[in-house]
Order: structure tokens, then C-alpha cells, then sequence
């Protein structure tokens, strides 16, 4: 298991449109996450710097086949098109990534 931390900023005016969405995430979206054996996920907001901080442990073998059959659906495609709109994605993410990933430096068990 591979615990992953990743940010990326957030639109101020955006917020409140980003919790409705994130209260009621369609449940396909998650079952995808599911199958590409993503567990215990959490977004976290900071204010007043406007930055999300999300955290999921990875259960997986292959993440990047996992995070690729994640972007090859349809559902989660169009959740994006809507989650995507309030994001802004940090100018230091590594090409590729649209939320910035984070090394994990500490874990207390």
C-alpha cells in the first residue's frame, strides 16, 4: 500500500460550487476509483492560501495502468469537466500531472 499526497489550487469564487460537488460525488466516479484500487480518499481545503490537499492510499500493483483506466472513462471524464473549472493546477506540477503530487516524508502508525 502506497500512501499519496497531491495539491492543487482552487478558483476563490469556485469554493462553494466545489463542496456541492464533492457532497454528492456521483457514485460511479467512486466505484472507478474502487476497481483502480484507490482507498480511504480525503480532500482537504486550506484557506485562505486556497489550496486542496487530497490523500489516498494505493492498493494497487501497476498506478500508472490504474490512474490511465481511471482516465479512459466516461463518467469520470465528464466529473472532471465540472471539477476542473474551480481547479488550478500549481505552475510547479511535474508535466503530466494536473494535481501536483507530494512526497511522503513522514507517517506515524
Amino acid at each position: 500500500m502506497q500512501r499519496m499526497g497531491m495539491v492543487i489550487g482552487i478558483a476563490p469564487g469556485r469554493i462553494d460550487e466545489y463542496k456541492a460537488l464533492h457532497a454528492a460525488v456521483w457514485p460511479q466516479v467512486q466505484e472507478r476509483l474502487r476497481q483502480a484500487y484507490v482507498r480511504n480518499y480525503s480532500i482537504f481545503l486550506r484557506q485562505p492560501e486556497n489550496l486542496l490537499f487530497g490523500y489516498w492510499e494505493y492498493h494497487g500493483s501497476d498506478f500508472s495502468a490504474d490512474m490511465a483506466a481511471i482516465a479512459d472513462d466516461a463518467q469520470t471524464r465528464r466529473w472532471w469537466t465540472f471539477c476542473a473549472p474551480c481547479q488550478l493546477p500549481l505552475d510547479s506540477r511535474a508535466e503530466g500531472e494536473h494535481w501536483a503530487m507530494m512526497e511522503h516524508v513522514f507517517h506515524m502508525a
